[in-house]
């Protein structure tokens, strides 16, 4: 897109967004596109982040998330990585918690938008990129290299700003065949204007298990650091994070509607009984062994019975 060109816009609730192209020529049906589309984030249930296609406005009918919890990412698709090298998915499988994103690194807006709010993200979490979990973030536009991929991997990288997160952190580019694999099975849906050169495409962050199954979606350009922590040690099998997060856990719910954790009351009420259970039961046992013993029961000395404590 020439600079003379407005950029795309973002279109959604806050659940949702989706970035359309915006040329001069199209501004007028764009907004009754986008007013749509906004009326649909509003009103999404049972995880499906988009209407049928049949009902989707022109331009914009291949465009959604559609949630596929527990989907297996296909490992045999091949893919190259910052450096030219050709991988694997399944290199990056069978070692940790994953987060997959889908970008394409000329996006003029929204892409970026979601790597800057992953970075912010990241860097509240005490967890770090390339030990305890990884992050694969892939193009889904056929025609970027890896020389792309390395500058934004540069660039993110001096943001993220800890050592190691290389080695975790991977930025891929890859073929259409294996890129529309990848797209199917994570239920990523975008389009390709060939007028603005520009895709639409909605945006989302998927947690997969170390062995790269979906196991939660979540929506929007920035992301709750905390939702993300509970996330990535629910899908490592509890094999990261503390006895803290355990209880966590317990309390709050991953609801795949809203991509959040939400509390469950009944638990934290049964974990508030337990626990002023256990701190009376604490109480009466200090307070127990504090009493003195009567002086009736208490044995005699030289004849005569001890009036004091000592």
């Amino acid at each position: 897109m020439s600079r003379s060109e407005p950029e795309g816009k973002k279109i959604g609730s806050d659940e949702v967004q989706i970035e359309c192209p915006n040329p001069k020529w199209l501004m007028k049906p764009l907004l009754s596109v986008c007013l749509a589309t906004l009326a649909w984030g509003q009103g999404m249930t049972q995880g499906i982040m988009s209407p049928p296609a049949n009902v989707r406005p022109p331009g914009l009918k291949n465009v959604g998330i559609e949630q596929h919890l527990n989907e297996q990412i296909p490992p045999s698709l091949t893919f190259r990585d910052e450096t030219g090298n050709t991988i694997h998915l399944g290199d990056y499988f069978g070692k940790k918690p994953m987060i997959l994103n889908l970008v394409y690194y000329q996006c003029p807006m929204l892409c970026g938008e979601v790597l800057t709010g992953l970075d912010s993200a990241l860097r509240v979490l005490k967890f770090d990129v390339g030990k305890e979990f990884d992050v694969l973030t892939v193009s889904f536009d056929p025609k970027e290299t890896p020389q792309m991929a390395a500058e934004k991997k540069a660039q993110y990288l001096k943001r993220y700003g800890r050592p190691g997160a290389e080695l975790g952190w991977h930025f891929l580019t890859g073929p259409k065949t294996s890129i529309d694999a990848l797209t199917k099975a994570a239920g990523f849906q975008y389009q390709y204007d060939a007028k603005t050169a520009q895709f639409a495409h909605a945006t989302a962050i998927m947690v997969l298990t170390p062995e790269g199954k979906i196991a939660q979606y979540y929506y929007g350009v920035e992301f709750a650091p905390k939702d993300l922590r509970l996330g990535l040690i629910q899908a490592s099998q509890d094999k990261i994070g503390t006895v803290v997060d355990q209880v966590l856990l317990y309390c709050f719910h991953y609801d795949p509607d809203t991509g959040k954790y939400g509390a469950i009351i009944s638990r934290i009420l049964q974990l508030a009984a337990g626990a002023t259970v256990l701190i009376l039961g604490t109480f009466l046992v200090v307070m127990f062994r504090m009493n003195p013993t009567p002086v009736a029961s208490r044995p005699r000395l030289n004849g005569r019975r001890p009036t004091t404590n000592t």
